[in-house]
């Protein structure tokens, strides 16, 4: 099977698979497949009769001045690695068949949850998110959707576009997948300079230390306030980290949090800039059993 670069042709496939017949998993990518892309096709393949990966850089999720004419690409790589871990079938299409021309709609979810974090700092982003996934639902009609944690407030709004939509699909989220010294895998790792990859992984440590911190037993170790200090204390002490937020938020709906409740979720979410590269990572904090 070869790339399919068009609606046309997708649907095509989809007739030649019998797919009224077969379940189907979509794992939407940006392409520059790591080792945390194929974990979601595997998940897919697992799950599913078959399995569709699409590979498309977004362009109405960039804000100008950001990376998307130098987002990293390499589509026949991108192929071969989706092949191997279980895909039928790589969607690659152009811009001009997602959008079509003159196009002015999207599909947007307000409130708070696409406001703080990664929307206080990139407010048009979200917007371009969920519209391009709500017309790639409609594109490929899965059964499933698969979506990695490490984009974790993603996820969330994911979730609840389909639900508050009524789309007819499941949305799974699978774990962040990590570099051996704990890195959070992502496309724009191979922007770091050696000395800004070495210092990187900062972030998976800072959050490791707030769920060490969490479960100490000390008077404050439950603090929200404090185990934002403990994160940021450790993140600061790289010389090339900037921190763009520490934040610690109820891990469903994003809203505030002054403590960790022992049986409730938390989500700490991280964005830090090593020169012009900017990197996210998180973890959910939960109060352990003793």
């Amino acid at each position: 099977m070869s790339i399919i670069k068009t609606i046309e042709e997708l649907e095509s496939w989809s007739a030649g698979a019998d797919r009224k017949n077969r379940t189907l998993g979509l794992v939407p990518t940006m392409g520059y497949l790591h080792e945390g892309h194929c974990s979601l096709i595997r998940a897919a393949k697992a799950e599913n009769d078959l399995v569709v990966v699409s590979v498309f850089v977004n362009p109405t999720q960039f804000a100008p001045g950001e990376d998307f004419e130098s987002y990293p690409r390499n589509i026949e790589r991108d192929y071969e690695l989706a092949i191997a871990a279980g895909a039928d079938v790589v969607f690659n299409p152009e811009v001009g068949e997602i959008y079509v021309p003159g196009s002015s709609t999207f599909v947007e979810v307000t409130g708070d949850i696409t406001k703080k974090l990664c929307g206080a700092s990139r407010p048009t982003h979200f917007k371009g998110v969920t519209t391009v996934v709500n017309i790639l639902f409609n594109i490929v009609r899965p059964d499933r959707a698969y979506f990695g944690q490490k984009d974790a407030q993603q996820a969330l709004i994911i979730k609840k576009m389909v639900r508050d939509l009524h789309m007819p699909l499941e949305v799974t989220v699978c774990p962040i997948v990590r570099e051996a010294d704990g890195l959070a895998m992502s496309s724009r790792n191979v922007y770091l300079s050696a000395e800004e990859r070495k210092q990187a992984v900062c972030l998976n440590c800072g959050l490791q230390k707030a769920w060490e911190y969490l479960n100490s037993g000390s008077d404050d170790s439950r603090s929200v306030r404090k185990l934002i200090e403990v994160i940021e204390n450790h993140i600061k002490g790289q010389d090339l980290a900037v921190i763009d937020y520490v934040r610690i938020l109820d891990g469903e709906t994003l809203e505030e949090i002054n403590g960790i409740e022992p049986g409730k979720a938390a989500l700490a979410a991280v964005a830090v800039r090593f020169g012009k590269t900017r990197l996210i990572d998180n973890r959910v904090l939960s109060v352990e059993v003793r």
